[in-house]
């Protein structure tokens, strides 16, 4: 998309009550488990953004038959062909911006008795994917790519796979799927154990399709039972936490704002940036707890509030990964100073996330230190009236849009059409509940 976002200043309150779009995480996952499972399986709630759609793709290239059910493509029935029903693809399998997609396609592929390649955008090319391509070598699969199988494309032949106790060094949920993947296809049980607590979906929603999991002094156990089965029921998909946590900063920073957001998951490896905001200040409830398939969701409502700094506790840095963008965003329009240290990974992100949102606050008048690992930033006002590159990176431009709600002036976001991947409809629900948000051609 050839557009800039024109974000901000907020005129009045941020209010109303709007549904957030189904998880993308979650998504990716009941797509995968349903195109490799026995049956029909039945979703509700999926997020149609390129990336997940990305992965159905994929999985159509492989023979996996697709029925969408309306048109927002929120609905479908995948007809699953079965744990080694997969077909050898013709072309290559293109992942687009979805780094999801390709690192957990590696376990996925790790499996298959066939050649194939993955590849994706220019962004996602840049990503490092030897976390996921050693464990699987180690499980038997042949993976080459540039810069020693680093960087895709990859190509990938499986099969033959034998089960191994892995113990990644990077606390990724990603890497913990991809080696439970290619453990459904192993000779042997397959344990993972990881530095730190990490995102649980796939370990929540494989039992759904029959394959149990265990947890257990720190391991992730998984011994195949040799094949996966549809559910019976629907897979219900809850609302996305990381694309809740847009509104709910916006809401805190904005004077008067009072937004709810209805059945949000609050999975407690997704809910870091909530423990966070809270800590900093945010009047923020979590109401009418419940259960969305096999994950906890709650209605968030926020109030406008006055916050503060925080230095981020280490034990918070994996639960919040995705969302340190949004809450620099907060830091800089709080009182006093918010510390981030060992957070590395957050430069092999979508963008080197550390140092395009230093450069964007920056550049809208923030006081931002760069570390190597995180930031030091100094709470103030944003003077905005700039122009900003979101560097093709969704959640550095939604970020940037939601600090624009408190800045002196309007900000204009460049390379932001990537909000696409992961949140289409973040402008128009944002406009719904009062945020200046508008597309000008560029």
């Amino acid at each position: 998309m050839n557009k800039v976002l024109i974000a901000g200043p907020a005129e009045e309150p941020l209010q109303g009550r709007v549904t957030i779009p189904g998880d993308k995480s979650i998504s990716h996952r009941a797509v995968m488990l349903a195109a490799m499972a026995e049956g029909d399986t039945h979703i509700q709630g999926f997020l149609s953004g390129e990336d997940n759609l990305a992965t159905a793709a994929v999985f159509a290239r492989m023979g996996v038959r697709i029925t969408w059910h309306n048109e927002a493509r929120t609905e479908l029935t995948v007809h699953g062909v079965g744990l080694h029903g997969l077909q050898e693809p013709e072309s290559v399998l293109d992942a687009g911006n979805a780094g999801t997609c390709a690192r957990l396609m590696v376990g996925v592929l790790a499996g298959q008795p066939f050649h194939s390649v993955l590849v994706g955008d220019a962004s996602l090319h840049q990503r490092p994917m030897a976390r996921v391509a050693n464990p699987v070598r180690r499980m038997g699969a042949d993976i080459d790519g540039r810069d020693g199988g680093n960087r895709l494309p990859l190509a990938i032949r499986g099969g033959s796979l034998r089960g191994i106790d892995f113990e990644p060094k990077v606390a990724s949920a990603q890497v913990k799927s991809c080696v439970l993947l290619a453990g459904l296809f192993a000779d042997g049980t397959t344990r993972v154990r990881e530095p730190r607590p990490t995102r649980d979906h796939t370990e929540r929603m494989l039992p759904l399709f029959g394959q149990p999991v265990g947890v257990e002094y720190g391991w992730i156990t998984l011994k195949p039972t040799g094949g996966l089965t549809a559910p019976s029921s629907t897979v219900l998909i809850p609302s996305d936490s990381s694309s809740a946590a847009f509104f709910a900063v916006a809401a805190a920073l904005v004077d008067g704002s009072k937004v709810a957001l209805p059945s949000v998951g609050i999975n407690p490896r997704r809910d870091g940036w909530c423990r966070l905001l809270q800590a900093m200040g945010a009047d923020l409830a979590l109401d009418n707890r419940s259960e969305v398939g096999s994950e906890p969701v709650a209605d968030l409502v926020v109030t406008g509030s006055r916050l503060h700094g925080v230095q981020v506790p280490p034990r918070d840095i994996a639960d919040t990964i995705d969302e340190f963008p949004l809450l620099f965003a907060a830091a800089a329009l709080s009182e006093g100073e918010f510390l981030l240290e060992g957070a590395e990974e957050l430069r092999v992100k979508e963008s080197d996330r550390i140092a395009v949102m230093a450069a964007a606050l920056g550049a809208a008048g923030a006081r931002v230190e760069e570390l190597p690992d995180g930031v030091r930033i100094t709470g103030g006002s944003l003077a905005g009236g700039c122009s900003v590159d979101a560097c093709g990176d969704h959640r550095i431009a939604m970020a940037m849009a939601v600090a624009a709600q408190r800045a002196k002036a309007p900000i204009a976001i460049h390379n932001a059409g990537a909000i696409a991947t992961s949140f289409p409809s973040f402008v128009s629900l944002g406009q719904q509940l009062g945020m200046s948000l508008r597309w000008q051609e560029a």
